[in-house]
């Protein structure tokens, strides 16, 4: 499902532009502060809704301009062309577009445009908390499973209500109403979760063996609360520490995906380097999952690709990459960088100022 098209308006410092794209690698190439980041950044907000570099909307608008448009094409299964759209105004109220029709959801537009983003900041996937780990887990859930998004929305409605009851609640019976419900939602939740970890990690572990033969990668998923216990018997026997805290501890908000190399916490045995193959060894796992399932296949958007990787892992991820069929925007300072990825189907474009140019 690749975009055939783009076009940017009034996005950071690109004023217009409107450019053919190839089903196959799509390279920016430029010094920094062109605006080939930016291009990168255009084509999430397409798919997210949202930056992956700002969450104010003001930062991404160009000065003195009130909005921002971000338009494209993109082949659906039946290789006909669709338009997309999404209109962010200085206010903060947003318009997306669909097939031409107005008032869509954000999540619409991330089912039609699944996108997978490596960039140099991509590192807190393995280093830092679990909320990207469980980023990561929902987002290819919520690509193979229809009910997780309304039952995830559900679920942080009620965990927010039970919250506010915790505050002045005198006994657990004020709470087990609402509390039947939030278990069914954690355990379904947890299912799919644990369900979507299994299929994909043997797809993740090939993967990285391919990119770091040298290690042994683990994967497994801990879903937020003992293993041995229903979530309805959490709830209640942990009422007092709960409200004690003023908030529920335990729950599929604490779910993590732990990742082993050689049976130590991932990192403190890698490098920089090492650190960004394995994470780009997970997206394109999830990618190459994505397909399997549904048949899509998943745009990738790869930021600074020479940035922490020598000559010889940059061949290994420009392999896999283009045997998985798949769309790829690749951001690079010199075309030297990327030279040995070009084939007839790839497209260059140079961008300077905010200018995109086809090479």
């Amino acid at each position: 499902m690749p975009l055939t098209r783009l076009i940017v308006q009034q996005f950071r410092n690109i004023k217009a532009c409107d450019i053919e794209l190839s089903s196959g690698f799509n390279f920016l190439i430029g010094p920094n502060g062109s605006g080939k980041t930016s291009v990168l950044e255009a084509i999430y907000l397409l798919g997210h809704g949202r930056s992956f570099k700002s969450s104010l909307t003001g930062r991404i608008i160009q000065n003195e301009c009130n909005e921002l448009f971000v338009h494209g094409r993109f082949l659906n299964p039946d290789q006909f062309e669709l338009p997309v759209g999404i209109n962010k105004q200085r206010d903060g109220s947003t318009e997306v577009k669909i097939g031409g029709q107005s008032g869509q959801k954000i999540s619409q537009l991330a089912q039609v445009l699944p996108l997978q983003l490596i960039h140099p900041e991509g590192f807190d996937l393995l280093t830092d908390g679990p909320k990207h780990r469980r980023a990561f887990i929902d987002w290819g859930v919520f690509h193979t499973e229809p009910q997780f998004y309304d039952a995830w929305n559900r679920l942080k409605r009620l965990n927010k209500q039970r919250n506010a009851l915790l505050k002045n609640a005198h006994s657990y019976r004020e709470l087990s109403y609402w509390d039947r419900e939030l278990a069914e939602l954690a355990e379904n939740i947890s299912h799919w979760r644990a369900h979507y970890v299994e299929q994909v990690k043997g797809v993740a572990e090939d993967i990285c063996r391919h990119f770091l033969p040298e290690f042994d990668i683990q994967l497994t998923y801990y879903r937020g609360w003992d293993k041995t216990t229903p979530y309805r018997d959490i709830l209640e026997n942990n009422f007092e520490r709960d409200q004690h805290l003023g908030y529920t501890f335990s729950g599929p908000n604490k779910a993590d995906l732990r990742i082993k190399v050689n049976g130590t916490p991932v990192e403190d045995v890698l490098s920089r380097g090492q650190l960004k193959l394995m994470v780009c060894a997970l997206r394109v796992a999830q990618g190459q999952h994505l397909t399997q399932v549904t048949g899509k296949q998943c745009i990738y958007l790869i930021d600074d690709f020479a940035s922490e990787l020598d000559s010889q892992r940059r061949e290994r991820l420009a392999s896999c990459l283009k045997q998985t069929g798949a769309q790829v925007f690749v951001s690079s300072i010199t075309a030297s960088q990327v030279a040995d990825m070009q084939d007839k189907n790839s497209r260059m474009f140079h961008v300077e100022h905010g200018k995109i140019e086809q090479g």
